[in-house]
């Protein structure tokens, strides 16, 4: 996915210790449902709950037509620029999923021109493992964090089958395979060209 102008972001997952938090530059015109993969896959979330992306009281996600106009404006069809054009905004949120309630805290830190060298998305820091789906979302995860340190905890052995015996909330992200992730997303997010018959 290639433009002239790129954003760099900080994502930073809250309510979660340790710290866990993305910092990536995206195209300014990428459309707000491929930004929402690019933070998925940043965070090695698995994509499979419902999520929001928030400009003060707008959201955007993928509209359910059982709600009628109850429910986000389609992220299909806004892109970053258009929103932080309207809302004049340096921060946003992102909430996935609904139930555990993942909430992600976006800064832009600047807005400049694109390296012609590079492709994009791209990850420039990684802090921390993000917490496993589907364990409660930050008082559940923290719940289970400190019922795994303690082998006395009414909630122990739950613990250890929900994050495993030798899970370390300190380990460090995986860089080079969230860039090879988002590489490949890059390329399958890039305009096709069409050849001539």
């Amino acid at each position: 996915m290639s433009n002239s102008t790129i954003v760099r972001m900080k994502i930073t997952l809250d309510d979660v210790t340790p710290a866990v938090s993305r910092t990536l530059e995206v195209p300014l015109n990428i459309r707000l449902d491929r930004l929402h993969t690019v933070i998925q896959t940043a965070f090695s979330w698995t994509d499979s709950h419902l999520w929001e992306i928030s400009f003060g009281q707008t959201g955007f996600g993928i509209p359910d037509p059982e709600y009628g106009f109850d429910g986000p404006l389609d992220a299909r069809k806004a892109t970053l620029a258009q929103v932080l054009a309207d809302t004049r905004r340096k921060t946003f949120r992102y909430l996935y999923d609904f139930g555990d309630a993942w909430e992600h805290s976006v800064k832009i830190a600047r807005v400049g021109a694109a390296s012609p060298h590079l492709t994009y998305p791209l990850i420039l820091d990684a802090v921390g493992m993000r917490p496993p789906e589907d364990c409660g979302g930050p008082w559940g995860y923290a719940e289970k964090l400190e019922a795994l340190g303690d082998p006395q905890h009414e909630y122990h052995e739950e613990a250890l089958d929900t994050l495993g015996d030798d899970y370390d909330p300190n380990a460090q992200p995986d860089i080079p395979l969230i860039e090879a992730r988002l590489e490949a997303l890059a390329k399958k997010l890039a305009p096709r060209t069409r050849r001539k018959a």
